[in-house]
């Protein structure tokens, strides 16, 4: 039932009555971050300069306002993470708070030393997370015949840009780090219309072709050398409950897509299913079912979909 406040437009107390309305805890119960102790939000400012420093790390030259070259490198790139490392950190602390129930002042220290180790933890796998995006790169320039060089896919590609916050996203959730992955990854998804949970999992040399629509569910495995076309949906098909009906969550859920594969602009692939090596999965495709290795999918005309094998017989 809708509940308005009843006062005229030109009433001196519309604001405290408002006050008061949002202010009753039937109102506020579902939407209000109930702080203990210290439990101040992740800010979203602070771990944008995060993101944006670690690109710099990761990207050297590409997003900073200095001149960066070889000899100054060290420093620079020491700088940078420097900073990330204590800056992450409390936000760490921050996210584990977001969920934190505990009452005492040493479960906070307790928070603190461990998030401090995590942010550290974090730093040490800086030098892989660029290691694989130099391979997405190298897909995404190899990939695209309108690419001119590997600078513009690093500078204008959104595939880049989305890759870049899932993989520190990544494995900060391996990590257990909460709430800060995910932030991480919808920022990348406002910014690219791509949507990559950070629970999923990617090989080397991924890369997603224009990108806007594209979802990819949390607990997906993709191999190595995948490519994917805008609009295209990895995502869960149905989401079994428990005894008081409440979703199981933490299942897998999403598909396996294997090595090799090209997935067309689209398509639909729902379910625990597995798409086998070196398939393509043509346009606007729906599956629910598993494709072995090296099958072409196509869309028919009547929209039920035909299976081509590798020997091309329908």
């Amino acid at each position: 039932m809708k509940r308005r406040v009843q006062v005229a437009m030109h009433d001196e107390n519309i604001i405290q009555a408002v006050v008061n309305e949002l202010c009753r805890p039937e109102s506020y119960q579902v939407v209000y971050h109930r702080p203990t102790l210290e439990g101040v939000m992740p800010s979203l400012e602070v771990l944008t300069e995060v993101v944006e420093r670690l690109r710099m790390v990761l990207f050297p030259a590409y997003f900073s306002d200095s001149e960066v070259t070889p000899a100054t490198m060290p420093y620079i790139t020491g700088s940078h993470l420097e900073r990330v490392e204590r800056l992450l950190a409390e936000q760490i602390r921050r996210g584990f708070g977001f969920s934190c129930e505990k009452t005492d002042r040493a479960s906070c220290i307790e928070c603190e030393d461990r998030s401090k180790a995590l942010s550290r933890r974090f730093i040490a796998t800086v030098p892989e997370i660029r290691r694989m995006l130099a391979t997405d790169v190298m897909a995404a320039y190899e990939g695209d015949p309108a690419a001119k060089s590997t600078s513009e896919t690093i500078f204008c590609y959104p595939s880049i840009k989305a890759m870049t916050n899932f993989r520190i996203a990544h494995e900060l959730y391996l990590l257990g780090v909460e709430i800060i992955p995910r932030i991480i990854t919808e920022m990348a998804h406002s910014a690219t219309g791509i949507d990559v949970h950070p629970g999923a999992t990617i090989g080397e040399r991924f890369f997603i072709d224009h990108g806007t629509g594209t979802v990819i569910g949390e607990t997906c495995e993709i191999g190595r050398n995948v490519r994917l076309y805008q609009g295209v949906t990895l995502g869960a098909k149905s989401f079994p409950k428990d005894e008081a009906g409440r979703l199981v969550k933490g299942i897998p859920r999403h598909p396996i897509v294997e090595d090799d594969v090209i997935i067309y602009s689209g398509t639909t692939i729902l379910g625990r299913v597995r798409i086998g090596r070196g398939s393509v999965i043509g346009g606007n495709v729906w599956l629910d079912h598993d494709v072995e290795p090296f099958t072409t999918v196509l869309q028919s005309e009547t929209s039920s979909n035909v299976i081509l094998c590798s020997n091309g017989k329908a």
